[in-house]
């Protein structure tokens, strides 16, 4: 947008604006715990991974029985009808990444999304609504994977499933978020069950309700008796597999019982003597946030400030140049040749930057991918240009507990309540992961993502994602764990929490606090949260020819919901910061 009331004397503005003014004091402290904490979405679901941690469990333990909670009391994003990234710090210095996104099923086609006419179908049947939208679920393997390879081995499966069952089977309070969030859920009165168990049966449930979930609950009873696999190949899978079948729907039960998590090896990179450790592709949140942090280090941050228009000018550059890479050449690693080694070599990086004018924003209409070594392959493929559609529905939890090990998972349904199809007498809520593949060459999404013909649909693809679960390590030990959702906005997100504490010195709860900001190439405008920016620094970066919108696809207009943790260098505490901008958001410790 074109802001109104330009100051005369900009100079006079510049001159404000690069004053280095020390981080205002957070709005709230950080929960502090000597034993372990974890913080999430919904305080219940912290509760609920608190609980193994008591129990002996270890922070794997604790993170599977988060997940499994937030099924039941964050449907919006929480799931076992979805799936996600974990990523494990292991007290002996090991990381481990585990990816359980979700896959396309073997009946998936390119073009499966397009009418007769070519462009997109929209309702019931298209990549977001119904039976066709969802992709074959990997939740529960993902976390039944961590647990048997890193869980602390004192808890059981039936152990880590006992608080999510016990939630759906004796019912918890709703909230106002949780009340307010299921009336605004367009997807869910199409379909007879998600009406019933998630409104209600149309009357709603309201604040301070009792609401029990039994058919999940018994879901959950036969996870716990016959174990994670259950879920593929028993009852449930024969349950989902029946009711796709019946219902047009695209998942087979062999789709069900083929689907495998995997590990891959985590990204590793240095931003200013720092360690930083996060997700490999098919995530493109890694590699977009190493780059950042390369193209940033030659910079001092520091002294520009933690809120100037001259770091909101240099972040916005770095973000435009990173996303532009990430739509010409990221896709999911197993199906297409991603050139990871290229994309983070030090050199190329620098050159990325090389055009970066401090005085004046880039184009992006004119403003060309990079050619890193490798980079051919993928151009190879790029003769169109499909465009994944990426919700910012999705949620992140951290853990850590006593001995030193973490867990950053970010996961989720795609879109809000998913695809709005509840498997009938499982009360398990589907994704609408399908709508993360690239649908129609050339048609820009509901957020403006293009991408390239590497997260075009194939069977047994998994579609590239922004989620971007993340620690930083300093002299060898932990120092932050943590993540967000909120679709391409993650992996800024991120990026601006860790350099919150490492350029700003902000504690662990100022960098959850601090306004946000976003870029992500095209479309060529710069988003903030609503009173993020003063007017003055406004109208500078306005001088400088961004283009300027606030945020209008979140929530209350906030960007993301940063749920992180800091172990204190000096104190060994470890310190909760539960994002504000998630009502229901909780840090809970012993």
């Amino acid at each position: 947008m074109r802001l109104l009331h330009r100051p005369a004397l900009l100079s006079i503005f510049v001159s404000l604006a690069l004053l280095l003014a020390p981080a205002s004091r957070a709005q709230r402290a950080a929960v502090e715990a000597e034993h372990g904490l974890v913080t999430s979405a919904h305080e219940l679901a912290s509760e609920a991974g608190v609980e193994m941690l008591k129990k002996g469990g270890n922070a794997v333990d604790a993170a599977v029985a988060t997940g499994l909670a937030l099924t039941v009391v964050y449907p919006f994003a929480g799931n076992i009808g979805g799936g996600g990234f974990m990523l494990i710090h292991l007290a002996d210095g090991r990381d481990v990444a585990v990816d359980y996104r979700e896959t396309a099923p073997a009946a998936a086609s390119r073009d499966m999304y397009l009418g007769p006419d070519g462009n997109l179908l929209k309702g019931p049947g298209s990549s977001v609504l119904g039976w066709r939208a969802s992709g074959v679920p990997g939740s529960v393997a993902g976390f039944a994977l961590a647990l048997e390879k890193y869980g602390s081995g004192k808890l059981t499966w039936t152990d880590v499933c006992e608080p999510a069952r016990r939630l759906a089977a004796d019912g918890h309070l709703v909230s106002q978020a949780t009340a307010a969030g299921l009336k605004r859920a367009n997807n869910l009165a199409a379909f007879a069950d998600s009406k019933k168990i998630y409104q209600n049966g149309g009357a709603f449930w309201k604040a301070g309700d009792l609401w029990r979930q039994p058919e999940l609950a018994a879901t959950f009873a036969r996870l716990q008796k016959n174990g994670p696999r259950e879920f593929y190949e028993g009852e449930t899978a024969q349950n989902i597999a029946a009711a796709m079948a019946a219902n047009g729907g695209t998942i087979a039960l062999a789709d069900l019982k083929n689907y495998q998590a995997v590990f891959r090896e985590p990204l590793r990179g240095k931003y200013r003597g720092y360690d930083i450790v996060t997700m490999p592709p098919p995530s493109s949140g890694g590699i977009a946030l190493l780059q950042m942090f390369g193209m940033l280090e030659p910079f001092d941050v520091r002294a520009m400030g933690s809120n100037s228009a001259a770091k909101y000018h240099l972040f916005h550059e770095v973000m435009r140049r990173a996303f532009r890479d990430r739509a010409a050449y990221l896709g999911d690693p197993d199906f297409v040749p991603v050139p990871t080694a290229g994309l983070l070599d030090k050199a190329y990086i620098a050159g990325l930057m090389k055009n970066y004018d401090p005085q004046k924003a880039t184009p992006s209409a004119g403003l060309a991918a990079g050619q890193p070594a490798g980079w051919e392959a993928i151009a190879a493929l790029d003769k169109k240009a499909p465009t994944p559609k990426e919700s910012l529905e999705t949620t992140h939890f951290s853990v850590v507990d006593a001995a030193g090990n973490a867990v950053s998972n970010t996961y989720t349904l795609n879109g809000g309540f998913g695809s709005g199809v509840t498997i009938p007498g499982t009360g398990i809520l589907m994704n609408n992961e399908m709508d993360d593949f690239a649908s129609k060459p050339g048609t820009p999404n509901m957020f403006g993502l293009i991408q390239g013909e590497a997260n075009a649909i194939a069977p047994s693809r998994r579609p590239l994602s922004s989620m971007v679960p993340t620690f930083v390590n300093k002299d060898g030990k932990l120092l932050l764990v943590t993540g967000s959702p909120g679709g391409p906005t993650i992996i800024n997100t991120v990026l601006e929490i860790i350099t919150n504490v490492i350029d700003h010195d902000m504690s662990v709860m100022q960098a959850v606090e601090a306004p946000r900001f976003h870029h992500q190439w095209t479309p060529d405008v710069m988003t903030y949260e609503r009173n993020g920016l003063s007017i003055d620094t406004l109208n500078l970066l306005d001088a400088m020819g961004h283009h300027i919108g606030r945020h209008q696809n979140f929530e209350g207009a906030y960007q993301g919901d940063g749920e992180t943790i800091m172990v204190d260098p000096k104190t060994h505490l470890i310190l909760g910061a539960a994002d504000p901008r998630k009502s229901d958001a909780k840090a809970v410790g012993y």
